[in-house]
């Protein structure tokens, strides 16, 4: 069958492609052994799809010490002509890519921001500065860096590169699914031929139009929307300010929404509302997309575009992301409208949280229940996700009649009052989701931790996440305060005999009792464990708490039994 394999066509929901103004690196194709042994090889993890999403998974998993196979039916990053795509990235999404060990190339290349502010016509009738928010301002990442998708793909390529474990195959599609109690087994083509696979677990993240969702036999509760929108990636020779400036009714745009958004490389990403029934081809032509800039910037404003296009949004969401020996993540798993940037990212968080998983289920250090709480926390982040953004939806293209009118309401009371500006909706950004409804969370339990700072023994600078590093895929637990020979005497007794690293945490003053111990003088680690007085945090690697305590006890013990799977 060599030579029957076809170019990877134009996926993820974009209608039109046009501009040449990025330049993605390609990567050669290798003929997997299998098409030249004829056997069919037996790997524990494969992952289809090398996205966001998939790429994170591959590069935890490699972090970890744990093999994997990653097939991709391209041989690029991005989607060729298909714009920078996801531009918005978290600072619970920074943090990961801190751990990964790609967040400074990531910060060098992309723009910080953390103000952002909402115009109806031409009065502001909204903003907010991040930074001020308790929510954002302990963390050593920032609140959001603004960076062209492709670019962190390609970080995360050459970091799994580097790392190694992981076997990217290029231009691999999966064409076959079949699975039974024992595994599963793919059906590839390639260039050079077709071949098979067996797996114990397959992770599809393949994007919207998965087949896997077939395959599996998974549900989806799915609506499409008609609200339509024209990217315009540009360079400008006026440079406006480096702010998340949103317009509900913009009146250089017919009254209708506009995003505006600087990314790496002095690209900004504009967005604009178009009528649900524009005809993608002409409102996405370059003269057409050039008057419209005319009249936001003014005719003097000289514009470079460097890509444009059209693009339609649905809402959806699998009803199980655990089907099988199939894990969905990211946009297989659910598709949200492009609002508070609450795509890519979560696709990156359902890649952190089920990484450690299926680490530490593969290196013997929980049991095969633990896998199941990653649809029970990561689903209960896509329902929150996909609802918030219906809400914005809805705000920015209101149904005629109640919706219509709350939206105006809000509109004119929040130019005059400020109680009203908290009604207006552009777009509630992304935070790292809490797990409310997880069997591996205790009491305390369920929500990330921050990667703020910390003093070493010696009063060298660190993070919680150089603490991770440090235990290395393992428990983290952290014991705030001095503590007694027969607590620390547990403590190390716990350490011996389950997969946990223990810290003694203290203040500027207190005696240090344990070895290892860092000190937390400012609070930061207490205030990011919501930690009031002595007691424990149990942190997993994926920076989430999995339970707090005051006394270290049975309840402890079962914290940790909980956490594993046991």
């Amino acid at each position: 069958m060599t030579g029957s394999y076809a170019p990877a066509a134009l996926t993820n929901s974009y209608e039109f492609a046009q501009g040449k103004g990025y330049v993605l690196p390609e990567y050669p194709f290798t003929p997997p052994p299998e098409i030249a042994n004829g056997r069919t090889s037996h790997h524990p993890i494969v992952i289809v799809g090398g996205g966001l999403a998939g790429l994170t998974l591959a590069c935890s998993l490699a972090h970890y010490g744990v093999a994997c196979v990653l097939l991709d039916e391209d041989n690029t990053v991005g989607v060729k002509g298909a714009s920078s795509r996801g531009i918005c990235y978290t600072q619970k999404s920074l943090e990961i890519f801190h751990r990964l060990g790609i967040y400074e190339r990531i910060a060098a290349k992309g723009i910080q921001w953390s103000v952002g502010r909402t115009f109806a016509g031409n009065d502001e009738v909204y903003s907010f500065d991040l930074r001020q928010q308790g929510g954002y301002n302990l963390s050593s990442q920032p609140p959001f860096i603004n960076i062209q998708q492709f670019y962190i793909e390609a970080y995360l390529v050459e970091r799994i590169l580097g790392l190694g474990h992981a076997d990217i195959r290029w231009c691999n599609r999966v064409t076959g699914f079949e699975q039974d109690d024992q595994g599963a087994t793919l059906t590839v083509t390639t260039p050079a031929g077709d071949y098979r696979l067996r797996a114990d677990h397959v992770i599809d993240a393949t994007g919207s139009h998965s087949p896997f969702r077939k395959w599996a036999g998974a549900s989806v509760t799915a609506k499409k929307g008609d609200d339509r929108w024209c990217i315009a990636d540009v360079r400008f020779s006026k440079r406006p300010p480096v702010e998340r400036h949103t317009w509900i009714e913009a009146p250089f745009n017919e009254n209708r929404a506009v995003w505006q958004h600087l990314m790496g490389d002095e690209v900004w990403r504009i967005d604009y509302q178009m009528e649900p029934n524009a005809d993608p081809d002409l409102v996405s032509r370059e003269d057409v997309v050039r008057e419209r800039l005319a009249r936001q910037f003014g005719a003097d404003c000289e514009v470079e575009v460097v890509w444009v296009g059209p693009y339609a949004y649905r809402s959806e969401c699998i009803d199980r992301m655990h089907c099988g020996r199939v894990f969905f993540m990211g946009d297989s798993a659910k598709v949200v409208s492009p609002f508070g940037a609450r795509g890519g990212n979560t696709g990156i968080a359902d890649a952190d949280n089920l990484a450690w998983k299926l680490a530490a289920v593969t290196q013997g250090r929980a049991t095969p229940a633990l896998l199941d709480s990653y649809h029970d926390e990561r689903h209960e982040a896509a329902q929150q996700n996909v609802m918030v953004t219906n809400r914005t939806s809805r705000f920015l293209r209101p149904a005629p009649g109640i919706e219509k009118l709350f939206r105006d309401a809000a509109l004119s009371l929040a130019r005059q009052h400020v109680f009203a500006r908290q009604f207006v909706n552009t777009g509630r950004m992304a935070i790292a989701n809490p797990y409310t409804r997880s069997g591996a969370c205790g009491p305390g339990g369920g929500v990330s931790v921050q990667n703020v700072s910390l003093a070493w023994a010696d009063g060298s600078a660190g993070t919680i996440n150089d603490l991770l590093q440090w235990a290395d895929g393992r428990l983290l637990l952290l014991y705030f305060g001095t503590a007694s020979r027969l607590v620390l005497g547990k403590l190390k007794a716990l350490a011996a005999s389950a997969p946990v690293r223990c810290v003694q945490v203290l203040g500027a003053n207190d005696l240090a009792g344990a070895i290892e111990h860092v000190r937390d003088p400012k609070g930061h680690v207490a205030g990011a464990c919501n930690m009031q007085g002595p007691g424990w945090a149990l942190i997993r690697p994926d920076s989430y708490l999995a339970s707090t305590g005051k006394s270290i006890d049975g309840s402890l013990v079962q914290a940790v039994a909980r956490t594993l799977g046991a």
